[in-house]
């Protein structure tokens, strides 16, 4: 079997759970991130002040193959106000491993999540140039509310300073009592 190609039947094997410390450097897929370092510590340090939620998707026999963040509260309460109001960020799933309901079933999770903390509203970025991600999200009940110019900035795993610019549509969902199944 080629290390990469997921098992026969590894959806049922898959434990979706908080990111510890020690899945730092999973995040970084084999180098393909290794310029978000900074970024994945910090999002890891909000979350042990309770301001995020950091959520991974594992597989024994291939580690980490997927990764979404929530931060619950932040400068921009129309993304997340610590209330009502969360944001989702950072969502991938392996190449190896999408198209298979992976992604549905992390969304579902974090959704209950979500209302369990008393959060009515998720809201999110999708790449303006990532139909796929957004029929995914409209699929699952999200809808365009506005457009982002997606312009931030970060520092790399080198000290650089990065600018990113990633048109996107912002889009919510109303969070129900009752989330789609696992």
């Amino acid at each position: 079997m080629n290390p990469q190609e997921p098992p026969e039947n590894w959806s049922v094997e898959v434990t979706i759970r908080h990111l510890q410390r020690k899945d730092l450097p999973a995040l970084e897929w084999d180098g393909q991130y290794s310029h978000f370092r900074r970024v994945y510590a910090e999002a890891f340090e909000r979350a042990l002040c309770g301001l995020s939620v950091l959520w991974v998707a594992e597989l024994d026999s291939h580690g980490i193959i997927a990764q979404v963040f929530i931060q619950l509260n932040c400068r921009r309460p129309e993304l997340a106000d610590g209330d009502i109001r969360a944001y989702l960020y950072s969502f991938r799933v392996k190449p190896a491993f999408q198209c298979a309901g992976l992604g549905t079933r992390m969304l579902s999770v974090v959704e209950a999540d979500l209302i369990f903390r008393g959060f009515k509203f998720v809201t999110l970025n999708v790449a303006k140039d990532n139909p796929r991600a957004r029929s995914l999200y409209e699929r699952l009940g999200y809808r365009v509310i506005d457009q982002e110019p997606g312009v931030w900035t970060y520092i790399d795993h080198t000290g650089q300073r990065r600018t990113m610019i990633e048109p996107a549509w912002r889009m919510e969902k109303l969070l129900a009592k009752t989330s789609f199944p696992a």
